[in-house]
């Protein structure tokens, strides 16, 4: 801080870190009880759309009927078709349409293998990641496609 009590420009914080907060309020929307995901896009800094993770419009939410993977016992990052959730980055992509394409996809765990295969299509050239996620075949399906990868 300088006299005026005002931030020096060493300070600001860097635009990854910045997209990357946005995500973690995002992701407090989820509806999700397994896992509270975000995801926005970004193109040429500019906000183009964001996602979180939950049932599709007028679907129950899980947190009021409770989790059909819960009841079936079935371990995070297996069988994806058994969830009634859209996933955060589906959410994000589907908003963006087009618009997505050459930008930036920001989300608080590694896409599952069908969110990758989106992404690619999509035409995101980067995916910045805070946070894991059991299933790392996403992360092989991007390394493939030549998207960079950030991992904050």
């Amino acid at each position: 801080m300088n006299k005026r009590g005002n931030r020096e420009k060493s300070e600001r914080i860097p635009w990854d870190d910045y997209w990357m907060k946005i995500v973690n309020d995002v992701a407090l929307r989820s509806t999700c009880l397994r896992r509270q995901i975000g995801a926005i896009i970004v193109k040429d800094n500019v906000l183009i759309s964001t996602g979180y993770n939950g049932a599709p419009r007028g679907f129950p939410h899980c947190l009021d009927v409770g989790c059909r993977r819960d009841k079936l016992n079935i371990p995070s990052g297996e069988r994806h078709e058994e969830c009634v959730g859209v996933h955060a980055e589906q959410n994000a992509l589907l908003q963006a349409g087009k618009a997505a394409n050459g930008g930036t996809l920001y989300v608080n765990a590694f896409p599952c293998k069908i969110c990758a295969k989106l992404i690619i299509n999509a035409g995101v050239k980067r995916v910045v990641i805070s946070g894991e996620y059991s299933d790392r075949e996403g992360l092989e399906y991007l390394k493939r496609a030549g998207i960079e990868i950030v991992h904050l």
